[in-house]
């Protein structure tokens, strides 16, 4: 295997380290276990004052080490061009860390023009750090990680995340396909770690029907080096809006796609 452009891997690395203490920001400023400690942009749909101070310090420290870099935020939107974009969520799982809950993260993923190419997803609160560069490996705390071997559906568990944004029809219709299956559900209130689980094996498959680009940039990489199957998101609207994503293990990928109506790369 020939080396990773130098260019990308002084990124990543420099990423992670960001990424580290824009963590240990978010840790010091968890709120404690109890009601949550946020205010809502829609149902279910919560924003807390570390949502913004992580987002600045990310925007912050990436501008200053790679000016040339565009960067886009979940809470600020597009802030700068360029041919190589940061797109980060500040705290993904933000229902979950309003609570004091663990299941929550940073992260951030990098774009070469449409192409997600390295990505880090850091969970503080369980002690956990995912990174991925295309071509080179997807690592949780260092180690290479790979996506289930699991073939039969009945002995497979499925995270399906919730929305405002989809009508109860439509949720309901896909999780009654998925139990169809004989698959355990879940739902854990992060997308970014749930689509991780799918590329650490913890996970069998994840669904969202709707969901945004700074929830997914950073897994994409994860998904595409540990050998999971993902349906054509970026393709299909996620680039520019909100899109439908179906990740999952490469040998129940097709039949799950087929329950769920949703299709593959």
């Amino acid at each position: 295997m020939s080396s990773p452009s130098p260019a990308l891997a002084t990124r990543l690395e420099a990423a992670r380290a960001v990424v580290h203490d824009a963590a240990q920001m978010a840790m010091a400023m968890r709120p404690p276990p109890g009601g949550p400690q946020a205010s809502q942009k829609s149902a279910q749909d919560w924003l807390t004052e570390t949502d913004g101070a992580v987002e600045a310090f990310i925007a912050n420290r990436m501008k200053a080490l790679f000016p040339d870099d565009g960067f886009q935020g979940e809470e600020g939107g597009v802030a700068r061009t360029g041919s190589l974009r940061w797109v980060v969520d500040p705290i993904d799982g933000t229902s979950n860390y309003a609570r004091g809950r663990c299941r929550w993260c940073i992260s951030l993923g990098l774009l070469d023009g449409d192409e997600p190419v390295a990505g880090v997803i850091d969970a503080p609160a369980l002690g956990e750090v995912y990174t991925a560069l295309r071509g080179y490996g997807a690592f949780l705390n260092g180690k290479r990680i790979q996506a289930s071997p699991v073939k039969d559906p009945a002995c497979s568990m499925i995270e399906m995340g919730w929305s405002n944004r989809v009508p109860k029809p439509v949720f309901m219709e896909k999780m009654d396909a998925i139990m169809a299956l004989g698959t355990m559900p879940r739902s854990g209130g992060c997308g970014a770690l749930a689509l991780a689980d799918v590329a650490s094996g913890r996970l069998d498959g994840y669904i969202e029907i709707v969901i945004n680009l700074w929830d997914v940039a950073a897994a994409l990489p994860l998904l595409a080096e540990a050998g999971a199957r993902v349906s054509p998101f970026l393709q299909e609207g996620g680039l520019t809006g909100p899109a439908t994503i179906m990740a999952a293990n490469p040998h129940i990928a097709q039949v799950l796609s087929k329950a769920v109506s949703i299709p593959l790369a």
